[in-house]
């Protein structure tokens, strides 16, 4: 058998991205043939994103792109297992690709997007794949969001882990980042209180309904509570009935109204949300990590 040297695992860690004990056993398996063992990852790597595929995938990244004419633009959401990964250029950069590229061509249907080409000409799948070899965890495109308008968009990314892009007419582009800063701080549901369905506000009041009445007033003074609280909901979960951040003095919709601007709509990416996270115990995955290293 051939000698496996230091500078071969070296030199085949730099080709695959792979991990040197990965390198170190491909290199024994194909004799020390550099080739033979770059084709043997790369053919090990399919089992290894299958496996890596029921992996919970709860970290991550958002990233935004704007055109040069501000009018389309997108917001793209990468998931990934841990937050080490997250931080890693080649995910950020794949979502920042990924978003110029949904925003360019359209793509929001993730068979379509997965098919897609990027600049490098690998498709977005293949590169995903890629990604899943190199860095050794889960990697999925959970969702994406597209905005194309007549006024002009806004985006703010706070870090990588929250991002927000805002549609708006009139005004400048100092209200449109105030206004994608202010989405992210207060995390509104919708724009305005039309956009509230009926079976939500009946579900709520429902609620406040039960909970009045255990005060044992009056039935009339029990309505007028509800309404009044019903009303301090919409306020809370609307951007327009939202106090705006940077002056609490006045809410949102009086800011566009002195702006002589409107919010025609907005999306707001949270990393990981709503998505079940697994407790680890970090000390026991590196010792099994080491264990198999062994």
């Amino acid at each position: 058998m051939a000698e496996i040297t230091a500078s071969m695992v070296k030199e085949l860690r730099e080709m695959t991205g792979l991990g040197m004990m990965e390198c170190k056993k491909a290199l024994a398996e194909t004799n020390g043939d550099m080739k033979a063992a770059e084709d043997l990852l790369r053919i090990k790597s399919g089992a290894k994103a299958s496996k890596a595929a029921g992996r919970i995938a709860a970290e991550g990244v958002v990233s935004a792109y704007i055109s040069a004419d501000g009018q389309s633009g997108a917001l793209v959401e990468v998931n990934c297992e841990t937050d080490f990964v997250a931080k890693n250029d080649d995910i950020i950069n794949f979502a920042k690709g990924l978003a110029e590229l949904v925003a360019k061509k359209d793509l929001t249907e993730m068979t379509a997007l997965s098919d897609a080409s990027l600049p490098s000409g690998e498709t977005v799948e293949a590169t995903r794949k890629a990604l899943i070899m190199k860095l050794g965890e889960n990697i999925s495109i959970r969702r994406c969001g597209r905005h194309a308008t007549q006024g002009q968009l806004a985006s703010y990314l706070h870090g990588t882990k929250i991002g927000v892009m805002v549609d708006y007419t009139g005004g400048d582009e100092a209200l449109g980042k105030d206004l994608a800063m202010h989405i992210a701080a207060s995390k509104p549901v919708c724009v305005s209180t039309e956009q509230v369905s009926a079976d939500v506000l009946e579900h709520e009041r429902q609620i406040f309904t039960a909970q009045a009445a255990e005060s044992g007033k009056p039935a009339n003074i029990i309505e007028k509570m509800v309404d009044g609280r019903i009303a301090k909901y919409l306020a809370e979960i609307t951007l327009l009935g939202q106090p705006f951040v940077k002056d609490p003095e006045q809410t949102v919709d009086k800011l566009l109204a002195k702006k002589s601007a409107k919010v025609n709509g907005f999306t707001m990416f949270i990393v990981g949300e709503g998505i079940e996270k697994k407790a680890e115990n970090f000390a026991e995955e590196v010792k099994a990590q080491m264990g198999q290293a062994k």
